[in-house]
């Protein structure tokens, strides 16, 4: 009966997860398509970086709620989910308040310093959207420590929607497409946003405020590793972006960031499986041990390589192709860059899956270091490549950095778990035949 469950689980999960990654992708690719057009390379790499700066905003706060919430939810007694979740609320509240202080005391120097001026007016109105944001961030942890997703579906739709939509009138109507007022319309998706998540997260919500200063050191002990490994991952990933616009312009960022968009669209795997299994693993750790965890890993992984690699071969194969399809003529300039980026977007499932199996383990620190490490050595090796190769020395840059960081993370999964990389590439060839003897044969396990 307990396995039948777990099997439910996975696929309901799944399912949710990949429709939602799916449709917020496709959705994202409708906006791509058109804003790369309506917008001009400067103005659309300034977007791009606003996206990029709001993701780190939101990581400040999620990093150190989010991934502790779900945690210690999912694998503590309901006794002391009033506490939890009031210590959580109480930091949210006071990163939330100290961000918006940062961002009105640093606006001017950071969009001068990127050569995007025309984003000052959209980061005041940032601030809005992050006082509802950090609303709807608590309902969803909330939702995954329960195990259901259905409101986090609901919101990440609803937010994808609206910026599809808009770009979308402003081609059909001539109407011309505005930063100004594409903040707007985040704003309205996320009270609309909010509304939706409330509506399916109610059901769980039996808490009382009760503060507990114990709870609150232990969340913000646990949660200020997973913040930093957040943060550096993110800044790892944006790094190449943001120094080309300041030591290029936006134009080339814009450029790099088409790259990584179409990159993006075959990493819904590894998103899906990422959600899913941070709070499978630390249910895990909680009642079975390191081998379940290992086993996890392993399987995850192998299940994503699965999926990703045929991916990478087709875009390989039809790069140009679906650079002009995506973006346009004036986009030729990002083939090579996706070439590249293709490469070490092999190696991205290994990474997420190793900083969420050891934040789930309680080894916040490990994955913390690793990602400093990694994301230290895309900055210095983007200012040497940048200097002396351009756009494409960016993408050269952070293969070199994502390998490093591959290696280190394999010899401590190897320490900590006995995980073995190699495993991985196993069940991704089991995948085939199991999928087509479970789901296209309906055979049933032996």
């Amino acid at each position: 009966m307990e396995q039948k469950d777990n099997k439910r689980y996975w696929l309901k999960s799944g399912l949710i997860n990949i429709t939602q990654n799916v449709s917020s992708q496709l959705l994202g690719v409708g906006s791509f398509l058109i804003m790369a057009r309506l917008f001009s390379k400067a103005d659309f790499g300034a977007w791009a970086i606003y996206l990029q700066a709001v993701t780190i905003f939101e990581l400040l706060r999620s990093g150190i709620i989010g991934s502790a919430l779900i945690k210690f939810i999912a694998g503590s007694d309901k006794k002391e989910h009033s506490k939890i979740f009031t210590a959580s609320f109480v930091i949210s509240g006071a990163i939330t308040l100290a961000c918006i202080a940062i961002n009105l005391l640093f606006v001017d120097l950071f969009t001068d310093r990127l050569n995007a001026p025309q984003l000052k007016a959209v980061f005041y109105l940032f601030n809005i959207v992050y006082i509802l944001s950090g609303i709807i961030s608590q309902l969803c942890s909330v939702e995954q420590a329960n195990l259901e997703y259905k409101g986090v579906f609901a919101v990440n739709f609803i937010r994808s929607l609206a910026l599809f939509v808009y770009p979308l009138y402003c081609l059909l109507f001539n109407h011309p497409i505005s930063l100004v007022e594409l903040a707007y319309v985040q704003i309205v998706s996320m009270c609309l946003a909010a509304t939706a998540s409330w509506f399916f997260v109610k059901k769980f919500f039996t808490f009382k405020l009760v503060f507990n200063w114990e709870w609150v050191k232990k969340i913000f002990h646990y949660g200020k590793f997973s913040f930093g490994t957040s943060l550096s991952a993110q800044l790892s990933g944006t790094i190449d972006q943001w120094m080309l616009a300041g030591m290029l312009n936006t134009a080339a960022s814009a450029s790099f960031n088409t790259a990584i968009r179409i990159t993006n669209l075959i990493n819904i795997p590894t998103d899906t499986v990422a959600v899913i299994v941070f709070p499978q693993s630390a249910k895990r750790m909680h009642e079975e041990g390191k081998d379940a965890i290992k086993y996890l890993y392993e399987k995850s992984v192998g299940t994503i390589l699965a999926l990703l690699i045929p991916s990478v071969l087709f875009i390989y194969l039809f790069d140009e192709f679906i650079v002009t399809l995506i973006a346009g003529g004036k986009y030729a300039d990002s083939v090579p860059i996706l070439n590249v980026v293709l490469l070490y977007s092999l190696l991205i499932p290994f990474g997420r899956q190793f900083g969420t199996i050891l934040d789930s383990i309680g080894k916040t620190n490990l994955t913390f270091w690793i990602v400093l490490i990694t994301a230290s050595t895309n900055l210095c090796l983007n200012f040497i490549f940048i200097k002396n190769f351009g756009v494409i020395g960016a993408a050269y840059a952070t293969l070199i950095a994502n390998v490093i960081g591959f290696a280190i993370s394999q010899v401590i999964l190897h320490r900590e778990l006995k995980v073995n990389f190699l495993n991985s590439f196993i069940y991704a060839y089991m995948f085939y035949p199991e999928f087509i003897n479970k789901y296209l044969r309906k055979k049933k396990d032996l």
